[in-house]
């Protein structure tokens, strides 16, 4: 039977002039990525925040593997890893230095904390930097070493709070095998982010949250086959046509129409593909060329505008 790693309630944290989130209940499942996506100001830091008991909960409850994030915050602590936007280590020390800082700081022995700080990172691909000041570190290798912090006592849940924001596509990439691997290891993981790809590529169930609370949440392919919808992308010989390809379309027709003026094209939301024809002849009939066409289904992007307006 597969356990909870984390149980929300009802959750709620009220400041003086904002509820920033607002009657929150999930449940993520041991040994799974839970994404939690929203724009900037949707309350995903502060839901972190209450989770790793760095901020009290103002309603409701919430547990880790059982235990009371409120009542047993200490036991709570012993069993998270939190990496945060931005990173905690000490600029001046290196990579080795500051591994192992943090293990004697979470108890470990000296030799404990140099073993576990070589087997960190060696996982993290850092053995070639263990020596180097971190002002030195790009800012993928500075992301990795932060996680490595969080991971110093193996703890079975990891906090990643928006763990790629400012790094390059490739860098980003670099990170999502990162953190695969970790849940191959047995670790679940709570990650929030902004970006629609990383929730897609790497979340087995996403919640979407706007103005404090759950929109939606499921699996990704769940989440896009709510708007039940078929696109029709159609691209003209002539991009100045574009505006009157739309009026076209929406003269003779109810369909939403999205126009992408820059690439000569536009998108025409169908929930039946029959009428694709008729559309094709309609703008025949008005003497806009087609230069190619395309169907496909919406993608997490669509489904996340469209829930957040």
């Amino acid at each position: 039977m597969t356990k909870i790693a984390i149980s929300t309630i009802n959750m709620v944290k009220q400041f003086s002039n904002k509820r920033a989130v607002d009657d929150i209940s999930l449940e993520v499942k041991e040994g799974e990525i839970f994404g939690i996506l929203g724009p900037n100001g949707a309350g995903k830091t502060t839901m972190l925040r209450m989770l790793a008991t760095l901020t009290k909960i103002t309603e409701g409850s919430a547990t880790i593997f059982t235990k009371d994030v409120a009542k047993e915050s200490a036991a709570v602590r012993g069993l998270i890893g939190l990496t945060g936007q931005y990173a905690t280590v000490d600029e001046e020390l290196t990579a080795m230095e500051n591994l192992v800082i943090f293990g004697r700081l979470n108890g470990l022995s000296s030799k404990l904390a140099k073993h576990r700080a070589l087997e960190l990172l060696t996982q993290f691909s850092l053995m070639e930097a263990k020596d180097k000041a971190i002002r030195e570190f790009s800012g993928g290798m500075r992301r990795r070493l932060d996680l490595a912090v969080s991971l110093i006592t193996k703890p079975p849940l990891i906090f990643l709070d928006e763990p790629t924001t400012g790094l390059d596509p490739r860098t980003r990439g670099e990170m999502w095998e990162v953190i695969r691997n970790l849940v191959k290891d047995g670790s679940t993981i709570l990650l929030t982010t902004q970006y629609l790809e990383e929730a897609d590529q790497l979340a087995d169930r996403i919640a979407i949250i706007d103005h404090g609370k759950i929109v939606s949440q499921g699996t990704p392919e769940e989440l896009k086959a709510q708007l039940g919808e078929t696109y029709f992308e159609i691209s003209l010989v002539d991009v100045k046509q574009v505006e009157e390809a739309k009026s076209a379309i929406q003269e003779e027709t109810a369909f939403d129409v999205i126009v992408l003026p820059e690439q000569g094209a536009l998108t025409v939301k169908v929930s039946d593909t029959k009428v694709m024809t008729k559309l094709l002849y309609l703008l025949e009939s008005k003497a806009i060329e087609v230069q190619e066409f395309s169907v496909r289904k919406p993608t997490l992007d669509e489904v996340f505008l469209e829930l957040t307006k």
